[in-house]
């Protein structure tokens, strides 16, 4: 099969999401796949963008590079030359659709070339929460199936809250299938689609095969046990900053390992004088499978809001398939997927009775479980998944 994925999320970053995964997952099958990079914006052409992946891409556009490029077999990253304007400051929707369809065209022509260049006389087209720069995109490129991939509360963001909520659910009624990673979403999918099928979330399975010889880091070596760890960003819009000042303040003798960077709020907090708390700062993905055998549990202290309630936490999986005990709020994501492999709590008073009871439970055996259970969730079996649904079409 041929694909094209659309997504919010490049794929020559070092953060990974669903959509690249799954792409260099079904390249590595040998399928087909062209995976394009989002456009820049014109704004990034007078402002420096933050982003270095952003600045790259200007840099090759102005140095006239090759926009298509071959990123490895079967798979091909295609870097856009044209800028897109923005449009998101117009207060009124229909108005706003208008003005994108100039966006939608100038993008889809590029895709089109690319897939003229590849020989792609059909294709599958997937588009990960890419709703303003892909709106019509079924109807410009005309693909054999088309798509749409459900992975996070995307419109509750200030950016999108004006036009995404009224915008997602038209993307979703024309896709020809949803495919989300957790079931809350399914179900929100199947109001609009009877086509949403649920593939779950995945995780790179060969990072955390043959770890168990891994060194202590430097930096955590010095920290005494229990260690109990977070891995992740360090963020009130899905943390419970509360919850872990009264869990570290009830436990003196824990240490609390945080690792990941910080929002304002969690720089600024009383967890910085406790001294029990301990700030690492962010680590490479390939280094947080040390870091994360050597705590001696795992917490994924969520705040329950929209963008958490009904999210697939990736952490999860990969404190499982380390073997590690986790305690983690109680969520239906949690309940439906992870209740028999965790511990899961609500509130400062039960995070603490269930961190006890994941000190004192821990065995050998109870790591296998967990590690065999992780190990269900590879790309290889979510790409198997993906492809089965498609197959029912």
């Amino acid at each position: 099969m041929n694909f094209v994925f659309v997504s919010l999320q490049r794929i020559n970053t070092e953060r990974e999401s669903t959509s690249t995964n799954l792409a260099r997952e079904l390249a590595r099958q040998g399928h087909n796949v062209l995976y394009v990079n989002s456009p820049v914006n014109r704004k990034d052409y007078f402002i420096t963008p933050e982003s270095p992946f952003v600045a790259a891409h200007l840099h090759a556009i102005k140095s006239k590079a090759a926009p298509l490029q071959e990123l490895a077999p079967h798979l091909w990253v295609l870097y856009p030359t044209q800028p897109l304007d923005s449009f998101n400051w117009v207060p009124y929707t229909p108005l706003f659709l208008w003005l994108i369809k100039f966006n939608n065209r100038r993008f889809g022509h590029e895709i089109q070339k690319a897939t003229r260049d590849l020989g792609f006389d059909e294709f599958i087209l997937v588009n990960d929460k890419d709703i303003f720069r892909s709106f019509y995109l079924k109807e410009i490129l005309r693909p054999q199936r088309y798509i749409y991939m459900d992975r996070d509360y995307t419109v509750g963001a200030p950016y999108w809250l004006r036009h995404g909520p009224s915008l997602e659910p038209e993307i979703m009624r024309k896709a020809d299938a949803v495919v989300c990673n957790s079931l809350d979403f399914t179900k929100r999918a199947q109001h609009f689609n009877p086509n949403s099928f649920y593939i779950g979330n995945g995780f790179d399975v060969s990072q955390f095969n043959n770890t168990h010889t891994l060194d202590i880091p430097e930096d955590l070596e010095r920290i005494p046990g229990p260690r109990i760890g977070y891995v992740g960003a360090l963020i009130t819009l899905r943390l419970d900053l509360n919850l872990l000042i009264e869990i570290a303040r009830a436990r003196p003798a824990w240490s609390f390992v945080l690792i990941g960077t910080e929002d304002e709020a969690f720089a600024q907090s009383t967890l910085h004088s406790l001294p029990n708390v301990f700030f690492l700062g962010y680590k490479h993905t390939r280094d947080i499978p040390a870091y994360l055998l050597h705590f001696d549990v795992c917490i994924n202290p969520q705040v329950l809001n929209d963008f958490t309630r009904s999210n697939f936490p990736l952490k999860i999986l990969e404190y499982l398939a380390l073997g590690k005990p986790v305690v983690a709020t109680e969520t239906n994501t949690m309940n439906e997927v992870f209740a028999d492999h965790t511990y899961l709590a609500t509130g400062s008073a039960e995070y603490l009775v269930q961190i006890d009871k994941a000190l004192e439970e821990n065995t050998a055996a109870l790591a296998d479980e967990r590690v065999a259970y992780a190990k269900q969730f590879s790309w290889e079996n979510i790409a198997a998944l993906f492809i089965q649904h498609l197959q029912t079409l």
